[in-house]
C-alpha cells in the first residue's frame, strides 16, 4: 500500500485561503484515483510543531551522552517525542504533498519547523567519508504546491528553499503546482484559479 502524506501549512482553510483550494482539489482527486491508498492529510497549524530550540538541544546533547530517555525532563520528552514522529511520519510516507502560501517571499514559519524535522542525519542525509552529503529520502515523490499573489516562475525563495532541501535528502522527484497572479490582475483571478484546481486535478490522478 502506498501512503501519501499531505503537509498544509496555512491557518486557514479552503474558504479563504486559495493554496487550501488547490490542495483540496488535489487530494480529491488523488483519493478517488487511488482508493487503495492511505492518505494523512495534516494542517501543521492544528498541531504543535517544535522548534529546535534549548530544550530539544539540551535533550539531543544528553541523550547522545547516554542519558536515558525516561531521565530527560518532561518538557525535553514530549519535544522529542514530537519532533521523531514528524520524522517518521516522513520515513513512512513514499508521496508528499507540501502546501503553503507564499508569504513575505519565505514559507510560513510553521513549515520551516516542519522542514527541520525532516532534515536529519543518519535518518534522511548522511555524511561519507569524504564529508559529503548523501541524501537517503531518494525513493520519495515530493509535490510543492503554492498559492503567490506576483509571478515568480518558482525562482522565489520558498520554493527555491524547499527544492533545496529536498534535493539535500535526496529527492529526485521533486514537481511543482503554482497556482501565480492571483493579486497582480484581480480581472483574472477567478480564471487562475480554476485553471490552478484543473492542473490540481489532473496531478491527483497520476501523482
Amino acid at each position: 500500500m502506498t501512503n501519501l502524506l499531505v503537509i498544509r501549512a496555512h491557518p486557514l482553510d479552503s474558504k479563504v485561503s486559495r493554496s487550501m483550494q488547490v490542495t483540496d482539489a488535489f487530494v480529491k482527486s488523488y483519493i478517488e484515483n487511488h482508493p487503495k491508498d492511505s492518505v494523512e492529510d495534516i494542517n501543521l497549524y492544528d498541531l504543535a510543531v517544535p522548534d529546535i530550540d534549548r530544550d530539544l538541544l539540551q535533550a539531543w546533547s544528553e541523550l547522545s551522552n547516554g542519558t536515558i530517555f525516561t531521565e530527560l525532563s518532561e518538557v525535553k520528552q514530549q519535544k522529542v517525542t514530537l519532533f521523531e514522529g514528524y520524522t517518521n511520519g516522513f520515513l513512512n510516507a513514499d508521496k508528499i504533498i507540501i502546501a503553503n502560501p507564499l508569504w513575505n517571499l519565505n514559507v510560513p514559519t510553521r513549515l520551516k519547523a516542519w522542514v527541520d524535522t525532516i532534515t536529519v542525519t543518519g535518518k534522511t542525509f548522511k555524511y561519507n567519508e569524504k564529508g559529503e552529503v548523501i541524501g537517503l529520502a531518494g525513493d520519495k515523490k515530493v509535490l510543492h504546491i503554492q498559492a503567490n499573489g506576483g509571478l515568480y516562475g518558482g525562482k522565489d525563495p520558498a520554493n527555491q528553499y524547499l527544492k533545496t532541501i529536498s534535493t539535500y535528502i535526496g529527492v529526485t522527484d521533486f514537481q511543482e503546482l503554482f497556482v501565480e497572479g492571483l493579486d497582480y490582475d484581480p480581472a483574472k483571478t477567478a480564471a487562475i484559479m480554476a485553471e490552478g484546481i484543473a492542473k490540481a486535478t489532473a496531478l491527483g490522478k497520476d501523482f
